[in-house]
């Protein structure tokens, strides 16, 4: 008895002293996560946005970031950054992102986001969305919240010669494909890029299991197929971040293929947020709906020469940018692009297979109305110039489970990369 006694003593005390490390690690990362706020906004859906110091913003805790040197206006300074004015503005814009091309549908633009209903953040403040002790609950490790496992890119490695000439899907197939991830994926590759943009179709994609994500995104990707960089944006459902189904705006990057670095929007150090109108990870409306309104989101990514950072736009608003000395493949350009959607599962490539849908959750041949789409879909390379891009592969790691159609109606038509499915199906169980 006295035994057992000590047995359940020494069991408890392990336990308490496992969970009273794992509640210091979780304040910790609270207390970086959420900065002081100069004021608080509590959004009508739930969501509370704190208003912080722009010079105070957990970009700056990055290493990499303590001697930031900042630009005002493409003017290099070299007063480290708690001491001057941050650039605002990249020194260079991407341009225009239409076409005079006729299209097949017209979707509304979304320039605003839910939580600016209940109010604004003042001049010199960034919005931040609050993080809460039950988000980072839900990961595997305060260390691991907000991150995505890693992968490669074996395409990667001869990016630059692959020029016009490149099968994606024949090299893909050669490959071992990530056992967590399904894409659906128009691709650019074999040049030099600077930038990338799309309007990108916003739906709430239905039945997102709860430890799954599903996203429409752009990508730009630099390196090796085993170190690669990358940056991306667009729109993401993400139960087992945000707690919630909702659309909301993100973004991510990483520089060493996912494994130690990057994260999703600002729950790591490294992105430089700038505008007082977006807050990364809010929710996103109005969401599209089958054979009714449609909205998108013009997003763009671009490199800017005089500071060497990656600036990201999103519904004509300047959000921040990712420093260049973040980067070391990236730091000059990219030499892969990707548009499309992702799924994460630990439930893909399996039977039963995953019931989380990408996209509007309907195969890409309903198109326009029905299946979420990249549209104005332009590149920006060395040439300077913004353009379609002249060689375009299409690539689903699943077929039977999420597709992809590049359509055109007609050879004057502006094309329309239109992606999605599912998920389980008769052909995908």
């Amino acid at each position: 008895m006295v035994r057992l006694f000590l047995t359940f003593a020494i069991l408890c005390g392990l336990y308490n002293e496992a969970y009273g490390k794992a509640s210091i690690d979780i304040d910790m990362k609270l207390k970086a996560l959420n900065k002081p706020a100069l004021k608080t906004i509590k959004s009508e859906d739930g969501d509370i946005i704190d208003c912080v110091d722009i010079y105070k913003q957990h970009a700056f805790d990055h290493p990499a970031l303590r001697n930031h040197k900042i630009q005002t206006l493409g003017t290099a300074l070299s007063l480290p950054i708690l001491h001057i004015c941050m650039q605002m503005k990249p020194s260079v814009v991407f341009g225009t992102t239409k076409t005079t091309r006729p299209n097949n549908g017209t979707s509304k633009p979304i320039t605003s986001q839910i939580w600016s209903k209940s109010g604004t953040c003042p001049k010199g403040t960034v919005p931040v969305r609050r993080v809460s002790r039950e988000d980072i609950m839900r990961a595997s490790s305060p260390s691991h919240f907000g991150r995505k496992t890693p992968r490669r890119y074996d395409f990667l490695d001869n990016a630059l010669k692959h020029k016009g000439k490149f099968n994606i899907t024949a090299e893909r197939l050669r490959q071992p494909r990530p056992k967590d991830r399904s894409e659906a994926i128009l691709i650019a590759i074999g040049y030099n890029y600077l930038g990338a943009q799309s309007d990108i179709n916003v739906w709430n994609p239905p039945g997102v299991q709860f430890n799954d994500y599903s996203s429409s995104q752009i990508w730009l990707l630099a390196g090796l197929s085993d170190k690669f960089e990358t940056i991306e944006a667009g729109w993401v459902v993400n139960p087992h971040v945000f707690g919630d189904s909702r659309t909301r705006l993100f973004t991510y990057w990483t520089k060493d293929s996912y494994a130690t670095t990057g994260c999703t929007n600002l729950l790591c150090s490294g992105f430089v947020q700038t505008t007082t109108r977006f807050a990364l990870g809010a929710a996103v409306e109005p969401v599209s709906t089958p054979s009714s309104e449609q909205y998108h989101i013009t997003v763009s990514m671009y490199l800017d020469p005089n500071t060497l950072n990656w600036w990201l736009t999103c519904g004509g608003n300047v959000i921040g940018y990712w420093p260049g000395n973040l980067f070391t493949y990236l730091k000059h350009s990219a030499t892969a692009v990707q548009w499309g959607g992702e799924v994460y599962s630990t439930n893909v490539r399996k039977k039963p297979h995953t019931k989380t849908t990408m996209g509007s959750g309907r195969w890409p041949s309903y198109l326009y109305g029905e299946a979420c789409f990249h549209t104005n879909v332009r590149i920006k390379d060395y040439s300077l110039q913004i353009k379609y891009p002249p060689y375009l592969s299409e690539y689903s790691d699943e077929y039977d489970c999420y597709s992809t159609k590049l359509n055109r109606e007609t050879y004057r038509a502006e094309p329309v990369f239109f992606f999605g499915g599912p998920g389980q199906n008769r052909f995908c169980p």
